[in-house]
């Protein structure tokens, strides 16, 4: 049911686009750049400055960050809880909502956006999105995502408990997404939204080793990431002792617990190994997934689209492959329906992943 729920949403939204661009487009006052939408101009110079002044064109620490706080700004939203969704409330309220457990380590991403936001007429609620779709145009591979203005910006701050945390369930995950999507997210979409992880990093499970990363290729958007979650983890533990995080069997990687869990899990793992060395379904889902969250809390229509202002992105035209000394014979496989993919294993010495470069 919400697999085609999230279907007829998709279907309009594409439908839109295609109308867009059938419109006549107006010049932007630049005098580079056109639109469809008058409106949309106003994001050509916001898009240079982020990349000049926060990104520096990059797939690195700041665009990870940028695009996690596009999550943890939706997804806070509860019809029985309340909390606005995709509302800016996450920023606005920079001395309430980043101090809430989930969100800790989202402060240092927020006080370099806000000097940004402060130069531009534009909301939080929109920027924050948008900084989002423009931080990922610098990973290969990435999806081009959707940007919308209109959003009303957040009068109040949502509550505590809204954000999923990496030591909840796969269940308790799943539940909190279908509540904040009013149905359409269920089980397998859940981890269409789990792709963000490719280009992800902790700072917070264990401070000591700041910028972590999920995976051996945090620089690029493929499908890495769920290939080395499926690997035999080998402790609950981790480096920092923290609830929620996996020793993962490569040196300098870090595996959440609730991402093991849902490469494992009967309700998820057959939609999690598909992933594997798909980079058109990672790269599709993934737009499918952010296409409802970016907008939770609002009503599509009443909102502008200005996705074609995010340029194309780089393509990653590589195969997922075991780091140097892993094979099939580490996986943890969970998904009895299909084989796991025949993959290529990496030469060399054991696998080291670097920390992302701040």
């Amino acid at each position: 049911m919400a697999f085609k729920a999230l279907a007829a949403l998709l279907g309009l939204a594409a439908l839109q686009a295609a109308n867009a661009a059938l419109t006549r487009r107006v010049a932007c006052a630049d005098g580079k750049n056109t639109a469809t939408n008058a409106a949309c101009c106003a994001l050509f110079p916001i898009m240079e400055d982020l990349q000049n002044n926060l990104f520096d064109n990059e797939c690195t620490e700041n665009a990870h960050e940028s695009l996690r706080i596009t999550f943890h700004d939706s997804i806070a939203i509860s019809p029985t809880k309340g909390g606005g969704g995709a509302d800016g409330s996450l920023v606005i309220f920079d001395q309430i909502e980043p101090f809430f457990h989930p969100n800790l380590g989202t402060d240092e991403i927020i006080q370099l956006q806000k000097p940004i936001i402060a130069r531009h007429n534009i909301s939080v609620a929109d920027f924050i999105q948008f900084a989002g779709a423009v931080a990922v145009t610098n990973c290969p591979g990435a999806p081009r995502l959707p940007v919308f203005l209109g959003r009303k910006d957040a009068t109040a701050p949502a509550p505590d408990g809204l954000v999923p945390e990496p030591f909840h369930s796969v269940q308790q995950i799943v539940d909190r997404m279908v509540e904040a999507s009013d149905g359409i997210f269920d089980a397998p979409s859940t981890v269409w939204a789990l792709a963000a992880h490719t280009i992800g990093a902790q700072d917070v499970l264990d401070p000591t080793v700041p910028r972590t990363p999920f995976d051996s290729t945090p620089e690029v958007f493929d499908t890495q990431f769920f290939l080395e979650t499926q690997l035999r983890g080998t402790s609950f533990t981790g480096r920092g002792g923290q609830q929620g995080e996996v020793q993962s069997p490569l040196i300098g990687e870090i595996r959440l617990q609730s991402d093991h869990n849902f490469a494992r899990d009967s309700a998820t793992a057959c939609e999690w190994q598909s992933f594997v060395d798909n980079q058109e379904k990672i790269h599709d889902r993934f737009i499918d997934a952010f296409s409802v969250l970016t907008v939770l809390g609002s009503n599509q229509d009443d909102l502008i689209d200005c996705s074609e202002v995010i340029p194309q992105i780089a393509p990653f035209n590589g195969r997922a492959t075991f780091p140097a000394g892993l094979s099939n014979r580490d996986v943890e496989q969970a998904c009895a329906d299909t084989p796991f993919p025949t993959l290529k294993t990496d030469p060399g010495p054991k696998t080291t992943v670097a920390r992302v470069p701040a």
